[in-house]
């Protein structure tokens, strides 16, 4: 390691992988601002939208999953022409906006007012 290895760490610093906890946040902000998504959209949309984080497939889905048993989220499937099987899609339960709402807020939170990692977060 040289002074310069330090440098190209914090210009490209590798991706912060998030936590179930958070994951549940993210997914309720993106299904209540951008409407019904599919798991790998949420993993291609935290991508594009958000570069510095990454959700592994095993979070995503477990945190899908306690989003359902929660009855935060309901699901259906979808059938897409020109693709073989139906998709899981997900949206926020009727009746349970507020608490979604509640929840999404703090992804917000999370991320800081510019959308980025915090510094806090970024050094530890």
């Amino acid at each position: 390691m040289n002074v310069q290895d330090i440098y190209q760490y914090f210009k490209n610093p590798p991706p912060i992988y998030i936590t179930k906890e958070v994951a549940v946040c993210y997914i309720l902000s993106v299904l209540l601002e951008e409407g019904d998504s599919y798991g790998t959209a949420l993993l291609k949309y935290i991508r594009a939208n958000h570069p510095p984080y990454r959700i592994s497939d095993t979070v995503l889905y477990a945190a899908l999953n306690f989003l359902i048993d929660e009855a935060m989220l309901s699901g259906y499937w979808q059938n897409e022409s020109g693709r073989g099987r139906p998709r899981r899609m997900y949206q926020v339960a009727d009746g349970r906006e507020e608490d979604a709402q509640q929840l999404a807020q703090l992804w917000h939170n999370f991320l800081g007012k510019s959308g980025e990692p915090l510094k806090s977060l970024v050094l530890n």
